[in-house]
């Protein structure tokens, strides 16, 4: 496997800011990407990007989906203060970005810099004030990085109630394997998913079936896969985080197999199919169930799509937080997904 073309696709991907709602110049990127290949595409009302390539049987269709919208923010409130409230965009914890650096991104298209922090983040000025205060949405403001001392100095640059907040990635690659950064979620199966394009293109694989590749920008607020599916579909299959943590069966080093989330069970006859592919090619899997978690499949069948459904993906920790996973867990759902359009 080719690794470096996979980071790279990784990396590019993340140091594209695309908070749920902001998402034009990661869509322009999979579209451009798609249009050098000569692949087949349509683009959606509401920006969703979707890439056919035709194989043996044209009837019975799959579609895989992944999500390039990511978690961010909103400016709620211009304060007094010269600072901004927020209004988070997807569900996350806001004390897993305190401190972290991020972009305004304003409607007159200019970019400005800040940090996240509590409203008293020093120990020094507020001592056990600092340590004891309620980690809640509206004790968090931006501090911008610009000259500003009250609300006229904002509205002087420009920014204004329900522009888009992008927080930093922090990027790392290990030598040992190992991803980190902000957005895994869902770039990295995003990142899978133009590697398996690539290598499709490059071998000359010949698919069984005709593919769909799904990719759509309202993912983490319940909407991504709504709409804009072929109806042709007859298996729909949402490349995406599987979850670490306490009772969880899931790591890093493994693709995992949902087999049922906080909305109920995924089909019984394509999980066990996964399963079956997994051990005929020695892929290393683990099955989980994800109680706190929803995905573009059940967007997909709420709409009323008449398909079977499943997900899986890369293992990741500290999902939407400071995210890791490591390589072997991008390979197996590599492996996974090329066994399955091969097979």
């Amino acid at each position: 496997m080719n690794y470096n073309l996979l980071y790279k696709y990784i990396k590019e991907l993340l140091s594209i800011p695309s908070p749920t709602g902001y998402t034009e110049d990661v869509e322009k990127y999979v579209v451009n990407f798609l249009k050098s290949r000569d692949i087949r595409y349509k683009i959606a009302n509401k920006g969703s990007v979707i890439a056919t390539i035709e194989g043996k049987d044209k009837i019975n269709v799959t579609t895989f989906s992944t999500h390039v919208d990511t978690l961010g923010a909103m400016v709620k409130e211009i304060k007094e203060n010269g600072r901004l409230s927020v209004s988070l965009i997807g569900d996350y914890v806001i004390s897993s970005v305190e401190g972290e650096c991020c972009t305004i991104h304003t409607k007159n298209n200019k970019k400005y810099e800040g940090t996240l922090q509590n409203i008293k983040p020093s120990i020094h000025a507020y001592a056990n004030e600092s340590k004891q205060i309620d980690r809640s949405t509206e004790n968090y403001e931006i501090v911008i990085d610009e000259e500003v001392f009250c609300k006229a100095d904002i509205n002087n640059l420009g920014i204004d109630v329900g522009d888009m907040v992008s927080f930093d990635t922090r990027t790392r690659i290990t030598s040992s394997g190992f991803i980190k950064s902000r957005y895994l979620d869902d770039k990295a199966a995003v990142g899978v998913m133009l590697y398996v394009i690539d290598y499709i293109i490059l071998n000359e694989i010949s698919l069984s079936h005709t593919i769909n590749f799904l990719f759509t920008n309202y993912e983490e607020v319940g909407h991504g896969a709504s709409a804009f599916i072929p109806k042709d579909t007859m298996n729909f299959i949402a490349i995406d985080l599987g979850c670490l943590g306490e009772k969880q069966n899931s790591t890093e080093y493994d693709v995992s197999i949902c087999t049922k989330d906080s909305n109920g069970p995924y089909d019984y006859k394509l999980i066990n199919y996964f399963i079956n592919l997994c051990k005929e090619d020695s892929i290393n899997y683990k099955l989980d169930i994800y109680d706190n978690y929803g995905s573009d499949a059940i967007s997909a069948i709420r709409s009323g799509l008449d398909a079977k459904f499943a997900l899986f993906g890369p293992g990741i920790y500290a999902s939407h937080g400071y995210e890791r996973t490591h390589i072997k867990s991008l390979e197996e759902t590599i492996k996974l997904i090329i066994k399955y359009i091969s097979n």
